[in-house]
């Protein structure tokens, strides 16, 4: 419903009541309704050969005013009325309950700040693993070390094992070539005391009257007894010398494998370690880059929510702010009416003391 009345032309038949004390008001009001001569002559404050046909005008200029009056007032009614139906009817289009969407993007950014804190643990072990993979790589190249200089004494001693070897060999050499020089040294006395005693028995046959013969088979006997103990503690010497040797060689053999094999165990176990450590770490890295990919598909999701919700605020805002204007319009259009209003009621409770002073005169 479009009212187009003006209030301008309200407060002109208003005034024109208004102003009958000064005597401008006929001059004015019933200029603009097409009685200027009427107004002419009342303006001079005269009633006389006129005054029934001047209170039947004025009668019926209340009665219209009155109407005009009560007409506004119903309209100002319907008006506040489809105002409030209107508004009534489009509040929950206009402004809907968003409790709902601020509780999703409540919940949203606590779901953001938890893969937050997700991931900042997740760095923070990442860190304390390669931390970890760090010190267990030097202790795998101290180790390294270690297993270096264990073979190379290793090495080494397999090296003066071998050269052991070769002086067991020399030495079972020597004792085979002493042995044989035994048996040579024995088969040469044997004949050297064969030919004595054949010399010895030529003489004894040739020099009968001769001195008292020297027992030569007691000195041989001596002799023999002499190398041969001589030759047993040699040999007992060289065997003794030669055991030692191979009990000592034997022992460090020994130690050093079990010390080699220790080695090669820690080696294994090292080894193993650090398999494991780069498939942990692989298995991190994959976990860092996998919760990366997360948490950009997830932060990009979440801007697009929150940029949707963003502009369905402000479409709700700016649908807010033209609804207030147009509010503070219709205020001021009522206000306007409310003014026309008591403009109207002022002028009549003046028209009505001037006929009440009328009719006591």
């Amino acid at each position: 419903v479009n009212y187009n009345f003006r209030p301008s032309s309200i407060r002109l038949g208003l005034s024109s009541l208004g102003s009958c004390l000064p005597g401008s008001f006929l001059s004015s009001g019933l200029h603009s309704s097409g009685f200027a001569g009427a107004g002419g002559w009342l303006c001079e404050g005269s009633f006389n050969g006129n005054e029934k046909e001047t209170m039947q005008f004025l009668n019926d200029r209340l009665a219209s005013y009155l109407e005009k009056v009560r007409q506004l007032e119903r309209e100002n009614t319907e008006l506040e009325s489809r105002i409030r139906e209107w508004y009534e009817s489009q509040v929950p289009y206009i402004c809907p309950d968003y409790q709902s969407y601020f509780k999703t993007i409540e919940e949203l950014q606590q779901k953001i700040l938890l893969t937050k804190a997700d991931n900042a643990r997740l760095v923070l072990q990442i860190d304390n693993a390669k931390l970890a993979a760090d010190d267990f790589r030097t202790k795998y190249e101290t180790e390294l070390g270690v297993r270096q200089l264990v073979e190379a004494d290793t090495n080494g001693l397999r090296r003066i094992l071998d050269e052991l070897t070769l002086c067991k060999a020399d030495l079972e050499m020597q004792v085979e070539s002493l042995k044989e020089e035994l048996i040579c040294l024995k088969k040469n006395h044997e004949e050297e005391v064969n030919t004595l005693r054949c010399q010895l028995g030529d003489r004894l046959n040739v020099e009968v009257d001769a001195a008292p013969p020297v027992d030569l088979n007691k000195i041989l006997d001596e002799m023999r007894c002499q190398y041969e103990t001589l030759v047993e503690n040699n040999r007992r010497d060289v065997e003794a010398w030669f055991n030692t040797q191979t009990e000592e060689l034997n022992q460090q053999v020994v130690s050093s494998s079990e010390q080699l094999q220790c080695y090669q165990t820690e080696i294994i176990e090292l080894r193993r370690n650090v398999n494991a450590l780069e498939i942990e770490l692989q298995a991190q890295h994959s976990m860092r880059n996998s919760l990366e990919c997360t948490l950009a598909e997830t932060e990009a999701r979440y801007s697009s929510q929150l940029a949707q919700m963003q502009g369905l605020i402000g479409n709700v805002e700016t649908q807010l702010a033209e609804i207030r204007c147009d509010l503070e319009r219709q205020n001021q259009e009522y206000q306007v009416l409310l003014d026309v209003k008591a403009r109207l009621e002022s002028e009549i409770a003046t028209y009505r003391r001037l006929l009440e002073g009328e009719d006591c005169k």
